[in-house]
């Protein structure tokens, strides 16, 4: 793990945010804030951005979806990982704070194994495609709009290739349909879920095994496994 890294907890139950900063101090992480209401804690964002998150949905002052909405408007904290901790498990929950940019999502109660795993995984993120390496084989030319695997240059639809280089573009993070349909929409045809379908089933297909990269989030939407 960056145990250099920033990490803020945003969490209004006292108990959970002190074995928060228990467990994250344990495993060497120096750098821990907490803040125990929504609106404090995007104070605490704006005024020292960290690298990640830890943002409860429940919150007084402000709402956890209200705050990381706030973040993704303001574009000098692009770089600020938000993981959502939440004790819903309704889908909906989920899918709109990923609609509304955040990276990765916990349900508590949640084990100290995962945990740790969803914040190594969200903190070692970047984006290899766009820094010239491949994806376990795979490359995407976005100028170009063409995909090749292993050398061997594919031959995809312009929904198939719009919808690998999405999922692509940040392994790890969760898409959901919404976000899917918006990315792969096509200015002469309308794009449904089921459209979405189709072109997920023939990127698979030709992918071949590459393919196992793609993990389906149950009621959620999709990802490629970092």
């Amino acid at each position: 793990m960056n145990n250099l890294a920033n990490i803020l907890i945003v969490e209004d139950d006292s108990t959970i945010r002190t074995i928060l900063q228990m467990l994250l101090r344990s495993v060497g992480f120096t750098h821990v804030r907490s803040a125990a209401r929504g609106d404090e804690g995007l104070d605490a964002i704006r005024r020292e951005p960290p690298q990640l998150v830890l943002l409860d949905l429940m919150l007084p002052g402000l709402d956890g979806l209200t705050v990381c909405r706030r973040v993704r408007e303001d574009p000098t904290l692009a770089d600020v990982r938000i993981i959502m901790l939440t004790a819903k498990s309704e889908d909906e929950d989920v899918v709109r704070g990923l609609e509304l940019g955040a990276d990765d999502y916990v349900t508590k109660p949640f084990s100290r194994e995962v945990l740790l795993a969803r914040i190594n995984a969200v903190l070692r993120r970047n984006d290899p495609l766009a820094a010239g390496r491949d994806l376990d084989g795979l490359r995407i030319d976005s100028r170009a709009g063409s995909a090749s695997l292993n050398g061997e240059l594919l031959t995809l639809t312009r929904g198939e290739f719009r919808l690998v280089a999405l999922l692509a573009s940040r392994p790890g993070r969760v898409y959901t349909r919404s976000q899917i349909i918006d990315a792969v929409q096509d200015e002469e045809k309308s794009v449904t879920e089921r459209t979405v379908d189709v072109q997920l089933v023939g990127l698979r297909k030709k992918l071949g095994a590459w393919a196992s990269h793609i993990e389906t989030i149950r009621g959620v939407g999709y990802r490629v496994k970092p």
